[in-house]
């Protein structure tokens, strides 16, 4: 249960995210944002518009501005919320049009977006969108490994093997579409997605590979790949989140026992390596220096604990909610609550061997997550997954 004085914070959170975005929807309208430039949003609809660019409007994270957005209406019911996230969403449409920049992420895109807006308002042409998605993403099964494939052909590599923990969060999207239409194979490849994860990602000690790459042809482990960690074998730690979270998804959509328990092995890791001011580093494994943080991954935690908090009896409960509190407000004392910055969390970082200036910024799944999280922890949240 949570502490008066928790309740007190979370409201105060809410006030600040409330006067927030009241000013920074309206400046972004009609932006897609991915991270800002000297406090303002970029826009990732604006960046090559006239053509085909898998970094620009194909981007994955371009879901979140709109997953942001009807977070906003569903707790305010400002109509100007729900207008806005209309503009982003139909913004995506011409990564239908390109198709080639699509691939694992359409469940990141679209499920915050097209599937929160069929969900809130039942509009058909969202529901169209989503079922478009779920069946692109159902289209890079694998059916000799069991997985789902990431990403589309590298200019440095063969990656038709390639799965990574990341999937975790766009399955969703097919338990959605076999939920919606009553046809049982979005959920079946999901399942088998989660069941492969489970075995091949999920170390002993609940740490998890970022990357496993299979035979694409016979299937079974080929190699693992550290990604966007450290080095291979280290703890990169957006992606336990990724697990964390992810398995609560499924647990949620199935009942399925043995996601729940591997979602509580994974937080059980984490939890013994949150440091002792909560701040999380970019790779459990890392070296003392440079001392990398990432605070999208203690903000994606912090909803992943709290769900686990949902689903186990009482004598377990106080375990998953002290830490996501933890977490949650170590993020909200290093937070910009001012008008100098569109972003409210300040120190993501992508990937460990990425240039300098791909650490310590804001990213918007930062935002999103955080936002998620508090309004969970109220009691009133949109669950978008």
């Amino acid at each position: 249960m949570l502490q008066e004085q928790d309740r007190s914070w979370i409201d105060s959170i809410i006030g600040k995210i409330t006067v927030k975005m009241d000013t920074v929807s309206e400046k972004s309208r009609h932006k897609i944002p991915y991270t800002a430039f000297e406090g303002n949003h970029d826009d990732k609809a604006s960046h090559n518009a006239s053509g085909f660019d898998a970094d620009g409007i194909c981007w994955w994270t371009n879901g979140f501005w709109g997953g942001m957005l009807w977070l906003m209406y569903h707790e305010t019911g400002n109509e100007k919320y729900k207008e806005i996230a209309t503009i982003s969403e139909e913004y995506l449409d011409r990564c239908f049009q390109d198709f080639y920049g699509l691939h694992h992420d359409v469940g990141f895109m679209w499920l915050p977006t097209s599937v929160a807006n069929y969900k809130v308002t039942k509009n058909p042409e969202s529901r169209k969108r989503a079922l478009h998605a779920a069946n692109l993403l159902a289209g890079r099964f694998n059916l000799a490994g069991g997985f789902i494939r990431a990403w589309n052909d590298l200019e440095d590599g063969d990656t038709r093997g390639w799965a990574i923990i990341d999937c975790m969060f766009n399955i969703p999207l097919l338990y959605w579409a076999t939920e919606e239409t009553g046809d049982p194979r979005f959920k079946q490849i999901a399942m088998r997605h989660a069941d492969t994860v489970m075995s091949t990602f999920v170390r002993p000690d609940g740490s998890v590979h970022h990357i496993v790459e299979f035979d694409p042809f016979n299937g079974g482990v080929v190699h693992t790949y550290g990604g966007q960690g450290y080095a291979d074998g280290s703890s990169w730690t957006r992606g336990q989140t990724w697990a964390l979270y992810g398995f609560m998804m499924s647990y949620i959509h199935t009942g399925k026992e043995e996601y729940l328990q591997t979602a509580k092995m994974i937080a059980h890791y984490f939890i013994a390596n949150i440091p002792e001011d909560g701040v999380i580093p970019l790779d459990f494994r890392q070296p003392a220096e440079p001392k990398l943080e990432d605070d999208t991954a203690a903000a994606i935690a912090a909803c992943g604990l709290i769900e686990i908090a949902k689903a186990v009896g009482d004598l377990e409960r106080e375990l998953y909610l002290n830490a996501a509190l933890k977490l949650l407000r170590a993020l909200d004392e290093r937070s910009d609550w001012s008008e100098a910055s569109d972003c409210i969390l300040q120190k993501g970082s992508e990937s460990y061997h990425k240039p300098r200036n791909k650490h310590h910024h804001p990213i918007i799944y930062g935002d999103f997550y955080f936002m998620e999280a508090v309004f969970k922890l109220k009691g009133n949240d949109l669950y978008l997954w």
